[in-house]
């Protein structure tokens, strides 16, 4: 065990991780109806990562707001981009600090379209313009913003991901969706993401003004083990970009939340597209944050609109004294392997 400030107990592993902070600097600069500059991002590279501050987390930041971006989405890609902006402004104007944006926000959520709206957000600049805007947006505003997840192409391959940029500006990390949505539901939804994405290889834990934030897309949303990693690891809040659909979504969208929160003791936020009915994929929508005894703190309906609530960590240690899970785990008997933590030395 491990006692950070504020007398906070998480549960480490014997190893240290790996973040998932690769990636190479990004020049980024667009054309778009809103002023922008060229921004150099420092590479961070895990050989240049010491793996052993993945042992304790960063001082906790005071209470603090969040603004969930529940975002309309269309065939406008240039649209889109501006509209998501003008959401992020509105949500840092209401006192936001830290902004979560749905997945798949610049494009339609279609294989048909993945490869249509892709960006190399490697290479930056008008290469990504949707990236180049959560840039310049987060080092205006001064927030750390959760881009949501928008198509990647690097390669020949196409990715799910999530990108975070903090208060500066700069790219701290990069989230591609390790959990495929592939599913069939004989007379109510049959999607499969493989047809067109490949699966990322990394879980993505990243320090933050706002504290550490483990990412998840969606479909990651469902796999308990990748939440375990993040509270292992010493994430104070999980988010989760998802899209979910209208057979699953009025069943688990909001229960598997609340799992997770309840079970790790930690925040958990999602955010997803408004609904559309007549698009090809129709969305749940209800955004939602919730808090580390399960209890959901704010959601919404499926209509386009901004959530901003407060989030405050001291009531993680309130939660963890309350129900000493870590403590009470049988170690003896089970164990969580974080098979990243253990290839690292």
């Amino acid at each position: 065990m491990l006692t950070i400030s504020k007398n906070l107990t998480f549960i480490t592993l014997s190893r240290p991780s790996l973040l998932n902070l690769n990636h190479t600097p990004f020049n980024s600069t667009t054309k778009l109806p809103f002023p922008t500059k060229a921004f150099s991002f420092t590479p961070m590279a895990s050989s240049s990562y010491n793996p052993e501050q993945a042992r304790a987390p960063p001082a906790l930041p005071l209470p603090f707001k969040i603004g969930l971006c529940q975002l309309s989405v269309t065939n406008d890609k240039e649209r889109n981009i501006v509209h998501a902006r003008k959401a992020i402004e509105e949500a840092a104007e209401k006192g936001a600090k830290l902004v979560l944006l749905p997945e798949i926000w610049n494009s339609p959520y279609s294989n048909d379209c993945f490869p249509v709206y892709a960006e190399d957000i490697d290479a930056g600049g008008d290469a990504s313009p949707s990236t180049a805007m959560l840039s310049e947006a987060a080092r205006v505003l001064k927030i750390t913003i959760v881009g949501g997840s928008i198509p990647e192409r690097s390669g020949d391959k196409l990715y799910n991901a999530c990108c975070v940029f903090g208060a500066d500006g700069k790219l701290k990390a990069k989230h591609r969706k390790i959990h495929l949505f592939d599913i069939d539901i004989p007379g109510k939804i049959t999607f499969i993401e493989s047809k067109t994405l490949t699966a990322g290889q990394t879980p993505t834990i990243v320090d933050t003004d706002v504290g550490r934030i483990g990412i998840g897309i969606c479909y990651d949303l469902r796999f308990q083990e990748l939440a375990m990693i993040y509270a292992a690891r010493g994430a104070h809040l999980l988010c989760y970009p998802g899209a979910f659909n209208m057979t699953t979504g009025p069943l688990h969208w909001e229960l598997l939340q609340r799992a997770r929160a309840a079970d790790n003791q930690l925040y958990v936020a999602t955010c997803s597209p408004a609904r559309d009915t007549e698009s090809g994929y129709v969305a749940w929508g209800h955004s939602t944050l919730v808090g580390p005894f399960g209890e959901v703190l704010a959601t919404t309906e499926h209509e386009e609109t901004i959530i901003i609530a407060e989030i405050d960590y001291s009531t993680v240690e309130l939660r963890r004294t309350n129900l000493p899970l870590q403590k009470q785990r049988r170690g003896d008997l089970y164990q969580l392997v974080d098979v990243q933590r253990l290839n690292s030395k």
